[in-house]
């Protein structure tokens, strides 16, 4: 698979950052909010969710960012376009909200509008819906490498030959049922970001610029097991890598030595399942800015917990002998 699937739009939307290249420099403290109604108008915004309010936005940006969207629609059939979307806890105020009202009155009083948001594939459907994108659909929730997750089901559909291209979105509200949930005085991130992950000779038939070059995925049961897999038989190291959320501190030192290490900032919230799509975002901009790869983007829930990674080379790369696909192992 390396070398045959590459990442051709990127959109990013975050308080304080609103391009791969804000987002790498670190986003603005104080941002003011995402308004989803200013970007894309208040047209389909109504009973719909904050997360799919903010995964309209970032969807809409990254399929014009590679030209597969215009201002009258989509470029190519819509068949060709997939999506994945990945968020932990993207409806989860409609979901307390209709099991509030459920325990004080009963299921009549709840609104018709809000249980059809209830599923938990919301955000991915209701992209697929608003924008005609009618290939494989999926809905990725499970924890923090959800984000990476869904890059990989990406490219698995794209080589598999169940699509051209897949629309991936990493997305995360902030509301009171999240900051309920998350305790101790912590936020959501309320944004996100998006990728349009191609299958290379797609990308090349409409002429469309590669911002980077998948190189591989790995699933581990720790930090330092996922990035021995990332790296191969041949132990190459990456040029840098993102490290997950709130580890800097708790990183061993021995684990890639002088390497670069790369984090979205404590500001931002919890990202979660966006996470993991933002990192390979603010690579992209590296990349843009003529770094050369690999850059390992990884993301788990703790130095011994489950973790993924994923390997990403510059567009340079792509012409190159392609290197061993990454390994995948509990």
């Amino acid at each position: 698979m390396s070398g045959s699937v590459v990442i051709t739009g990127v959109s990013v939307l975050v308080p304080g950052a609103d391009t791969p290249a804000a987002l790498a420099a670190g986003p603005e403290a104080g941002g003011r909010p995402v308004a989803p109604e200013v970007l894309v108008g208040k047209k389909g915004l109504r009973y719909k969710d904050r997360a799919t309010q903010l995964a309209y936005c970032l969807a809409s940006g990254a399929l014009m960012d590679t030209g597969l969207l215009d201002e009258d629609g989509l470029t190519v059939p819509g068949t060709s376009i997939g999506v994945v979307a990945s968020s932990n806890f993207g409806n989860l105020d409609t979901v307390v909200r209709a099991l509030d009202t459920i325990r004080a009155q009963t299921v009549t009083a709840t609104s018709p509008m809000d249980l059809p948001n209830a599923s938990s594939n919301v955000v991915a459907s209701s992209v697929a819906i608003r924008f005609g994108l009618r290939g494989p659909n999926l809905m990725v929730c499970n924890g923090a490498t959800s984000g990476l997750d869904a890059v990989h089901w990406a490219a698995t559909m794209i080589d598999s030959g169940r699509v051209d291209r897949v629309l991936v979105i990493g997305v995360e509200p902030d509301n009171d049922a999240v900051r309920r949930l998350l305790g101790e005085g912590r936020t959501g991130l309320d944004g996100g970001a998006a990728l349009v992950v191609e299958r290379a000779e797609a990308a090349r038939h409409r002429s469309a610029t590669v911002r980077a070059v998948y190189g591989g995925y790995a699933m581990s049961d720790g930090i330092r097991s996922c990035v021995e897999d990332l790296a191969g038989p041949d132990r190459t190291a990456p040029a840098r890598w993102q490290i997950p959320q709130d580890a800097a501190s708790t990183l061993p030192d021995d684990l890639l030595p002088g390497v670069p290490r790369v984090g979205l900032g404590a500001g931002l919230g919890q990202a979660s399942g966006a996470l993991g799509v933002l990192q390979c975002a603010a690579a992209t901009d590296w990349f843009d800015e003529g770094g050369t790869g690999p850059v390992y983007a990884v993301s788990g829930a703790g130095l011994s917990g489950a973790t993924a990674g994923v390997s990403l080379l510059s567009p340079t790369q792509l012409v190159s002998t392609p290197l061993p696909l990454a390994g995948s192992r509990r």
